[in-house]
C-alpha cells in the first residue's frame, strides 16, 4: 500500500516538472523552424497545459482503467472550476472580459451538452470520440484565423506565452520531458490502479478525486500567483480553454482506442455535476453583465462567488465520501 502511494506522489512531482520540459523544449523548436507565435501559442501551450491530463489519459485507457480515464476528464473540468477558479477568487476579483461571455463560455456549454449526447446511451465509441476530436480541430482552426486577424491579441499572445521560449538545449528538453510524461503517468496509474483494488474502490472514483485533483495542481497555482500579481483575469481564461480541451481532447481518448462501457455514475452523477458548475459560471457571469450594465465599470467576479464555487466542490467530493462508504 505505502509502495502504491509513494507510486502516485512521485508521478505526480515528475507529471508536473516533465509537462513544463516539454512545453518550453516544443515552444522553443517550433519557433527555430519558423513556426508563427500564434500558431505555437494556440497549439502547443494550449495543448501543453493539459498534457497531464491527455497522457494520464492514453496510458490508463491503453492499461484497460478507461473509466480511470473518463473520471480523469470529468473531475478536472469539476476541478478547475470548483476549486481553482473558486479559490481564485477568494484572493482576487476577477474583471470579465466581453469574449468570455460572447465567444469562449457559450462555445464550452455547448461542447459540455455535445459530450453529455453523446455518453448518454452509457457507451463511448470510436463515432463519439472522432466527433470530439472533429470539434477540437474546428474550434482551433477557427481560433487560430480570429488570432491571426488581430494583431492586439496576437502581440498579446506574445507577451503572455511566448516571451521565453528560447530554452537551452530545446531537443533535450522536448524529448526528455515527453519520455518522462509517459513514465510518470504510467507510475502514477499503476499506483493509482493499486490503491483502488486494495480498497475497493472504483477506477472513475480514483479518477474524480486523486487523478483529477492533482493534474489540476498546476492550474492552481499558476492562477493564485496570477491573482496575486494582480492578473486574476488570466485565470477565468486557463479554466475555460483547460476544460474545453479535457472535453475534446482528454474525455475522447478511451473511446477512441478501445470502446468503453462507462460507469452508470459518470452519466448519473458526474457529468450533471459538471454541467452543473459550468452552467452557474455562465449564470454568475451573465449577472455580473447586467450588474454593471448602466454603470462605468467592468463586471467582475469576487469573493462571493469564490466562496459559492468552492463550496459546491467540496459539496461534490462530500457525495462522493459518501458513495465510498
Amino acid at each position: 500500500m505505502l509502495l502504491n502511494i509513494a507510486a502516485i506522489l512521485v508521478g505526480f512531482l515528475i507529471l508536473i516538472w516533465s509537462s513544463d520540459q516539454f512545453v518550453e523544449g516544443a515552444a522553443s523548436i517550433a519557433k527555430k523552424l519558423g513556426v508563427s507565435q500564434i500558431i505555437i501559442g494556440m497549439t502547443i501551450v494550449s495543448i501543453g497545459t493539459s498534457a497531464p491530463e491527455i497522457v494520464v489519459s492514453v496510458i490508463a485507457a491503453l492499461d484497460g482503467a478507461g473509466n480511470l480515464a473518463v473520471g480523469n476528464a470529468l473531475g478536472s473540468n469539476i476541478a478547475n472550476i470548483g476549486l481553482v477558479l473558486g479559490a481564485t477568487l477568494l484572493v482576487a476579483p476577477l474583471v470579465l472580459r466581453d469574449s468570455y461571455l460572447k465567444k469562449e463560455m457559450p462555445i464550452l456549454i455547448a461542447v459540455t451538452l455535445l459530450g453529455g449526447l453523446l455518453v448518454s446511451d452509457g457507451e463511448l465509441d470510436r463515432v463519439d470520440g472522432l466527433i470530439l476530436v472533429a470539434c477540437l480541430v474546428v474550434i482551433l482552426t477557427k481560433m487560430i484565423r480570429d488570432e491571426s486577424r488581430d494583431q492586439v491579441l496576437r502581440q498579446q499572445a506574445q507577451e503572455e506565452h511566448l516571451t521565453e521560449p528560447s530554452a537551452s538545449h530545446p531537443w533535450l528538453r522536448f524529448i526528455g520531458g515527453a519520455i518522462l510524461l509517459v513514465a510518470s503517468s504510467r507510475l502514477l496509474v499503476w499506483g493509482a490502479v493499486n490503491v483502488a483494488q486494495t480498497l475497493g474502490i472504483s477506477e472513475l472514483i480514483i479518477g474524480l478525486t486523486i487523478i483529477a485533483i492533482g493534474t489540476s495542481l498546476p492550474e492552481l497555482a499558476a492562477s493564485i500567483v496570477s491573482a496575486k500579481k494582480g492578473h486574476a483575469e488570466i485565470a477565468l481564461g486557463n479554466v475555460l480553454g483547460s476544460n474545453l480541451f479535457n472535453l475534446l481532447a482528454v474525455l475522447p481518448i478511451p473511446g477512441l482506442l478501445a470502446p468503453l462501457a462507462l460507469d452508470a455514475s459518470a452519466i448519473h452523477r458526474d457529468y450533471p455535476v459538471m454541467t452543473a458548475l459550468t452552467l452557474l459560471l455562465a449564470a454568475a457571469m451573465v449577472l455580473a453583465y447586467r450588474r454593471v450594465k448602466s454603470k462605468q465599470q467592468p463586471a467582475s467576479l469576487g469573493r462571493f462567488w469564490g466562496a459559492f464555487l468552492l463550496i459546491c466542490c467540496l459539496s461534490y467530493y462530500t457525495l462522493i465520501t459518501l458513495t465510498i462508504g
